[in-house]
C-alpha cells in the first residue's frame, strides 16, 4: 500500500514537471534516539539552459553545522555569537553520505567543497541542453540543536526542519552555488517534490505541501507528501501539535504564532484581512495553504515590537499580532511565489515586503504612532519621537546606518551585508525606495507594476531586470536612475536650495544635488503648515533651476513630506518671508531630530571621581538619535565634594567619504576642567584630527586610524610636590591597526610623543586567539623608549609605568588618579607595562619592554603571567615578573586580578594582600553600549 501511494505521488510529480529543472523524491525516516534522519533521495536534473553542464552541484546545508571552521561557524563568530563555538559536538549536526549512484546504480564520484556544505559531482560526459541526469543519494542527517538558528531539534524533542535534505544548485547562466551563512537564502527554482516521511506514530507532521495520504503501523506513521512548483520544504514534527488552521476565502494559514492577549476570533479576522489585502495588492496565492511558524517570525521579527516586554503594550489590542503575521505572511507569499535569487536579488523581496507593510498600515492604521500610546505619556509627549508615524521607522533606521557611513547598496549580496543591514536597513531602504517611486510616478503606476510583475512571473524563474522592464512599461517618466543610483549605489541622497530669486509673480529656485548621483526631488511652497504647491524636478546631477509660483508662499521646502530617504533634511528649507530658514527649538533630553528646527538639547549628566565626588550638571548639545556631521557639547557641572564649578566641552566635525580606503575624517577641539588631586585642578585643551581607513568589505572588521593631537595641560601647583612641572604641552602622533573578531583578535598601536622636555615612542600589540578546543590565549606586548628625556632628575611623571600609568595626557578614566594607597589605587587600566602586581621599580625613564599572557582555566577564570625588562639610567636594567588569577566577568569591562607569585614572592602570604588585588570597572554608558552594538555593525 505504501509503495502504491508513493508511485501515485511520483507519477503526479512527473506529469507536472514539464518546465522544472529538478524532480526530487525523498524517502526519510526520523530516528529520535540519535536526533537524526535517514534519507534515500533521488534528484532528476534537467538541463533547461543552452549550456552543456560538465558538473553538478548540490547544497548540503545540514552539513554546515558539522565543525567550527565551516562558513556558517565563521559567520557566527563574526557576529560575536559564541554559543556555536562552545557547544558540544553532538549538538552541532552533520551529514554522513553513504553513497551516491546514477540511474543505473553505478557509483558516482563526488567531493565536498572546502566549505563542507557544497557537493560537487564531476560528469564523465557533459549533460547537454534538454537532457536529464539522475542522482541517487543515501545519507543520514544529524540534526543540530535549534538554539543556533531556531531550526533543528529542540530540548523537548520537537523537530523544526529546514535545509534538512540535500538540495540541487540552480543553473542560471552559471551555477548559483554558495554556502550557508545563516542568511536564510538557499536558492531553488520551482521544483517538484515527492516525499515519504516516516516518524514514530506519536509525532504529528505540519507542512504546507499537499498530504496525499497517511498510513500507520504499530510504531510508525508514514506520511506521503507532494509539492509542485516548490522552492523549499519546511516540516514541523511535534508530539503535540502547536499549530492551528485559519481558513480564509483565499487560502488556509496554518500557524503557531499566537498572542494570548487577543481571542482566536480576533486573530482569525486579522489573518483573513491580511490574506485579502495581499490578494488585492499582488494577486492570488498559488497554493492552497501556507505554514507560518513562530520560528520564522523570530528570525525576521517586527523590530521594535520584538523588544517590548510582555507587560508593556502601548499598541491597541491585536496590533502587534497583526504586524507579526503581516510581516511573516507577506515574506512567505513573495518568496514561495516568485523565484528570485534570495542572495543576489534579496533587496527586491525585502522592498516588496516593506512596501506592502507600509501600505497596510496606511490603510488600516493611518494614525498609528511609532511609540503607540506612549506618545501620549506626559514624559514623552513633548518629544518629536512622539510625533512620528509608525511608518517613519523605515527611513529612520536606514539613516542610522547611513549617518554612520555603514550603508550598503541594495544589490550587495545578502551574505556580504553587515548584520543590521541584513536584518533591517536594506529591506527598509528598499521598501521606502518604492514609496519614493510612488510619489514620483504616482501610486497607481507602482501598484500596477507590482501586480503585473507578480502575476506575469508567478512560479517562474525571474530577476530584478524583469521588474525594471515592467516598471518602464507602465510609465513615460525616466526610471533608470532608481536602479542605477538608488539601488546599485551606496551613495546617499541629499539636496539643498542654493538660492532663490524673486520675480514679480514667481520664484526662480536653484536646487543643488550635493551628491554624485542623478535623482529627482520634490519642491514645495509652504505657508505655515499648508502646502501651496508641489512640483517634481526630473532627475538631475549638480544644479538645476526651476520656476515656481510666488503667491502666498512663505517658505520653500524640498522633500517636505519626507517621501525621500534623504541624508540631511536640515538644508531643505529656505525662507521667502521671515529671517530664519529654521527657527530655534530647545528640548529636554536627546530626541529624534526634527529637520524643521535648529534644535538644542539639555539633559542632566552624572559622573564620579574621588576628588570632586559626585559630579552633576546640565549637558547642552545638538546630538540627536541619528549621528550628525557637526556636534557640539558643553557640560558645566558642580562637584558635590570639591564644591567647584567644573566640566568639559567639545566641538567636533566628522566628514564621511564613499571612498574604499579613507572613509572618515574627524577633527575638532575639546577642553575639560576637573580635579586631579585633593583641592588641585587641571585644565586640558586638545585640538585633534583623525583619519579613518577601512576595507571595501564592510563586514571586515579591519580598520586603521591615524590620530594627531596637541594636548595642553595647566595644573594647579601642588605644594606637596615642589619639583613638579605643572604646565606642559605634548604633541601626539598615533597609528592604530584594529581587527577585532571572536576567534582572532588583533590590535596594534604605534605612538609618538614630543614635548619641550622629552620625546618618546612606543608600540603596543594585542592578540587574542580562541582555539578549536575552546582554549583562549591572550597575548600583549609593549615596548617603549625615550628618544630624549630631560625630566629624569625631577620625577617619573612622564616615565613609562610598569602597572599604573601617571596618565599625564588625562586619557584614562581613573576614579582616583593620584592615589598611592587604598581602594582607588587598585584600579587597573591595562596600559604601558600592563603588570598587575605593584613592583619596584614602578617606572622606566629610559626604556621598557613587557609581555602579558593569560589563558582560560575554566569559563571566565584565567591564569595570567607578566614578564618584562625595565631600564632606568640610575639603576640599569632589571627583570620583573608576576603571575596570578584573573576573573573576567566581562572581558575588558568588569574584571578582578588576584596576584599569586612575583618578584615579591608568594603574594597571598603578605600582610596587605587585600590591597594588592586589582580591578577593572567600566561605568561609562557609551563604552558599555559597545558590548551590544558590536554584534550589529
Amino acid at each position: 500500500m505504501k509503495l502504491q501511494n508513493f508511485i501515485i505521488v511520483l507519477c503526479l510529480v512527473i506529469a507536472a514537471s514539464v518546465n522544472a529543472q529538478y524532480d526530487i523524491s525523498i524517502k526519510a525516516t526520523l530516528v529520535p534516539a540519535s536526533k537524526s534522519i535517514d534519507v534515500q533521495q533521488k534528484i532528476v536534473f534537467q538541463n533547461t539552459s543552452n549550456t552543456a553542464w560538465n558538473e553538478l552541484y548540490l547544497h548540503d546545508w545540514a552539513n554546515s553545522f558539522s565543525s567550527k571552521t565551516t562558513p556558517l561557524a565563521k559567520r557566527f563568530a563574526e557576529n560575536y555569537n559564541s554559543s556555536f563555538h562552545f557547544e558540544k559536538q553532538e549538538d552541532r549536526g552533520k551529514t554522513s553520505v553513504a553513497y551516491v549512484t546514477d540511474s543505473l546504480n553505478n557509483t558516482i564520484k563526488w567531493n565536498r567543497d572546502k566549505a563542507a556544505d557544497i557537493i560537487t559531482i564531476p560528469l564523465q560526459t557533459p549533460l547537454m541542453p534538454g537532457e536529464t541526469f539522475t542522482v541517487n543519494l543515501v545519507y543520514t542527517v544529524k540534526l543540530p540543536n535549534s538554539k543556533f538558528t531556531r531550526f533543528g531539534v529542540t530540548d523537548d524533542g520537537t523537530y523544526k526542519l529546514k535545509h534538512w535534505y540535500i538540495s540541487p544548485a540552480v543553473f542560471d547562466e552559471d551555477w548559483q552555488v554558495y554556502s550557508n551563512k545563516n542568511t536564510d537564502d538557499l536558492f531553488l527554482t520551482p521544483s517538484h517534490f515527492a516525499i515519504e516521511f516516516s516518524t514514530p506514530k506519536e509525532y504529528s507532521l505540519t507542512t504546507d505541501l499537499q498530504v496525499i495520504s497517511e498510513s500507520l503501523s504499530d510504531t510508525t506513521k508514514t506520511t506521503f507528501l507532494q509539492g509542485n512548483n516548490r522552492n523549499q520544504v519546511i516540516l514541523f514534527l511535534e508530539k503535540q501539535t502547536s499549530f492551528q488552521t485559519i481558513e480564509t476565502d483565499k487560502f488556509a494559514i496554518i500557524t503557531n504564532l499566537r498572542d494570548e492577549k487577543i481571542s482566536p476570533q480576533i486573530s482569525a479576522l486579522a489573518v483573513d484581512r491580511i490574506a485579502h489585502f495581499l490578494d488585492s495588492k499582488l494577486g492570488s496565492y498559488p497554493f492552497e495553504k501556507m505554514v507560518i511558524s513562530e520560528a520564522e517570525y523570530r528570525n525576521n521579527p517586527v523590530y521594535g515590537l520584538n523588544q517590548l516586554p510582555d507587560f508593556i503594550s502601548p499598541f491597541p489590542a491585536g496590533f502587534e499580532y497583526d504586524m507579526e503575521q503581516l510581516k511573516t505572511i507577506t515574506r512567505k507569499y513573495i518568496e514561495t511565489s516568485l523565484s528570485l535569487n534570495p542572495r543576489k536579488d534579496n533587496w527586491l523581496i525585502g522592498a516588496l515586503q516593506i512596501h506592502l507593510m507600509m501600505d497596510y498600515v496606511d490603510t488600516y492604521y493611518p494614525k498609528m504612532k511609532i511609540l503607540g500610546s506612549l506618545s501620549n505619556f506626559w514624559v514623552i509627549k513633548w518629544a518629536h519621537a512622539a510625533d512620528l508615524e509608525f511608518n517613519d521607522q523605515y527611513p529612520l533606521l536606514y539613516l542610522n546606518m547611513a549617518r554612520n557611513n555603514l550603508q550598503q547598496s541594495l544589490t550587495t549580496p545578502r551574505d556580504s551585508l553587515v548584520k543590521f543591514n541584513k536584518n533591517i536597513a536594506t529591506d527598509y531602504y528598499g521598501g521606502y525606495g518604492l514609496k519614493y517611486l510612488s510619489d514620483y510616478l504616482g501610486k497607481e503606476t507602482v501598484s500596477k507594476t507590482i501586480q503585473d510583475f507578480y502575476s506575469e512571473n508567478k512560479l517562474k524563474a525571474v530577476n530584478v531586470k524583469t521588474f525594471e522592464k515592467t516598471l518602464q512599461k507602465n510609465t513615460a517618466l525616466p526610471i533608470n536612475w532608481f536602479f542605477t543610483d538608488y539601488v546599485d549605489s551606496r551613495t546617499t541622497i541629499d539636496f539643498r536650495i542654493k538660492k532663490v530669486k524673486e520675480n514679480q509673480d514667481s520664484l526662480t529656485v536653484t536646487v543643488k544635488n550635493t551628491r554624485k548621483n542623478t535623482m529627482p526631488v520634490s519642491i514645495y511652497g509652504i505657508n505655515n503648515d499648508s502646502i501651496i504647491f508641489k512640483k517634481w524636478m526630473l532627475p538631475f546631477t549638480g544644479e538645476q533651476t526651476v520656476t515656481v509660483p510666488k503667491n502666498n508662499v512663505r517658505k520653500l521646502v524640498l522633500n517636505y513630506e519626507k517621501n525621500i530617504p534623504e541624508y540631511n533634511q536640515r538644508n531643505n528649507y529656505k525662507a521667502v518671508k521671515g529671517l530664519l530658514n529654521r527657527p530655534l527649538q530647545f528640548r529636554l533630553f536627546q530626541d529624534v531630530g526634527d529637520s524643521r528646527y535648529n534644535q538644542i538639547f539639555f539633559m542632566p549628566e552624572f559622573q564620579y571621581n574621588l576628588y570632586d565626588g559626585f559630579v552633576i550638571g546640565p549637558k547642552v548639545y545638538n546630538k540627536t538619535v541619528l549621528a550628525k556631521g557637526f556636534h557640539y557639547r558643553l557640560t558645566p557641572q558642580i562637584g558635590l565634594k570639591s564644591k567647584e564649578l567644573i566640566g568639559s566641552g567639545s566641538v567636533v566635525y566628522t566628514k564621511n567619504y564613499d571612498k574604499e580606503s579613507l572613509y572618515a575624517m574627524r577633527y575638532g577641539f575639546a577642553g575639560s576642567y576637573f580635579s586631579y588631586d585633593r583641592d588641585l585642578f587641571y585644565r586640558r585643551y586638545t585640538p585633534f584630527i583623525t583619519f579613518a581607513f577601512r576595507n571595501k568589505d564592510l563586514r571586515d572588521n579591519e580598520k586603521q586610524f591615524i590620530n594627531l593631537r596637541s594636548v595642553s595641560v595647566i595644573r594647579d601647583e601642588n605644594p606637596r610636590d615642589p619639583d613638579q612641572d605643572p604646565n606642559y604641552s605634548v604633541f601626539n602622533l598615533q597609528y592604530v591597526y584594529s581587527n577585532p573578531n571572536l576567534i582572532n583578535y588583533f590590535r596594534g598601536v604605534v605612538d609618538y610623543e614630543i614635548s619641550s622636555k622629552f620625546s618618546k615612542i612606543s608600540t603596543t600589540l594585542e592578540y587574542r586567539k580562541l582555539f578549536l578546543n575552546n582554549r583562549q590565549l591572550n597575548l600583549r606586548f609593549f615596548a617603549g623608549a625615550f628618544l630624549f628625556n630631560d625630566t629624569r632628575e625631577n620625577d617619573d611623571f612622564f616615565s613609562f609605568a610598569l602597572d599604573r600609568p601617571t596618565d599625564y595626557l588625562f586619557d584614562y578614566n581613573y576614579y582616583g588618579r593620584s592615589e598611592q594607597s587604598g581602594l582607588f589605587s587598585q584600579q587597573l587600566i591595562v596600559a604601558e607595562g600592563g603588570f598587575k602586581s605593584q613592583l619596584q621599580p614602578k617606572f622606566a625613564n629610559s626604556w621598557i619592554t613587557t609581555v602579558n599572557v593569560s589563558t582560560n582555566i575554566w569559563k571566565w577564570i584565567y591564569a595570567y603571567g607578566d614578564a618584562g625588562l625595565i631600564h632606568n639610567t640610575d639603576t640599569g636594567t632589571q627583570g620583573v615578573f608576576d603571575t596570578g588569577i584573573r576573573m573576567s566577568l566581562v572581558a575588558d569591562y568588569f574584571e578582578l586580578y588576584f596576584p599569586l607569585y612575583s618578584n615579591l614572592g608568594w603574594e597571598p602570604g603578605l600582610d596587605d594582600y587585600d590591597q594588592r588585588i586589582r580591578f577593572i570597572v567600566t561605568l561609562d554608558v557609551r563604552t558599555l553600549l559597545g558590548l551590544f552594538t558590536r554584534k550589529w555593525y
